[in-house]
């Protein structure tokens, strides 16, 4: 799959929300090293142990001439601003792991990194009754699933039915290949919209065109509709029940 390990880690919110506080550290430190150089002319190496022990400021103004005030109230700010963005970056890690959001965050990586490893596998866009049905009988045929789901109760319902999860819109690109469409058998749009379950057909054959696709709609005034969109099996519940139903009477 073209998504890599760190392409995955790195888009996370928690790594992104680190992110600022690293670079605002970084930036107080380049700018406090081109500062020292220009006051003070000395390299840039000196300069940057400058920033580990402001202390050899004094010392070095002891043996050279130069704006040894001016210096060491620059000293003071950029000593301050290293202290403030090294606490925001501690609290944002604080906060993050006593909020659950890096237990959350190492669960995502992990099981997205299960996912990679996919191949053959069936894609369920939707864990309601319809999607949690077709997974359950997949499963006790030892079919492998991947649920994408929008809502974070209902995923987590599928994650403790022991599924492998992808939190987000089907319809997306992106998500689908979170969810490793371009190694799946087979997808299943599952969503109680019609219209969604199309729109996920259509982005979903748009990646993979090899790929089975089936679509719940939920009348038959779609199904054209959705075949026009890339689906290989178009399905409608009711229909089916009132199928079996008749066939036992």
């Amino acid at each position: 799959m073209p998504t890599t390990i760190i392409g995955l880690l790195t888009d996370r919110p928690l790594l992104r929300r680190a992110l600022r506080p690293a670079l605002a550290f970084v930036t107080v430190g380049l700018l406090g090293i081109g500062g020292y150089v220009w006051l003070a002319d000395v390299g840039v190496v000196e300069a940057a142990f400058w920033l580990l022990d402001p202390t050899s400021i004094e010392l070095h103004f002891q043996d050279h001439a130069g704006p040894a005030t001016l210096t060491k109230a620059y000293a003071i700010v950029v000593t301050g601003g290293l202290v403030l963005s090294s606490i925001w970056a501690g609290e944002t890690v604080l906060s993050a792991a006593f909020g659950g959001q890096i237990r959350d965050e190492l669960r995502q990586a992990r099981e997205q990194r299960r996912i990679m490893d996919k191949t053959d596998h069936v894609i369920i866009c939707g864990y309601g009754m319809f999607g949690r049905t077709i997974a359950r009988n997949l499963t006790t045929n030892g079919r492998d699933i991947v649920v994408i789901e929008t809502d974070d109760a209902v995923a987590q319902t599928a994650r403790d039915d022991g599924h492998l999860v992808v939190s987000g819109d089907a319809s997306q690109e992106p998500v689908l290949r979170d969810a490793g469409i371009d190694s799946a058998a087979s997808l299943v749009a599952a969503v109680d919209d019609s219209n969604v379950n199309v729109q996920i057909a259509i982005t979903a054959s748009g990646i993979a065109p090899t790929l089975s696709i089936t679509v719940r709609v939920g009348s038959e005034t779609y199904e054209a509709l959705a075949r026009r969109a890339g689906a290989d099996h178009v399905v409608i519940p009711e229909v089916l029940s009132g199928e079996d139903v008749a066939e036992g009477l």
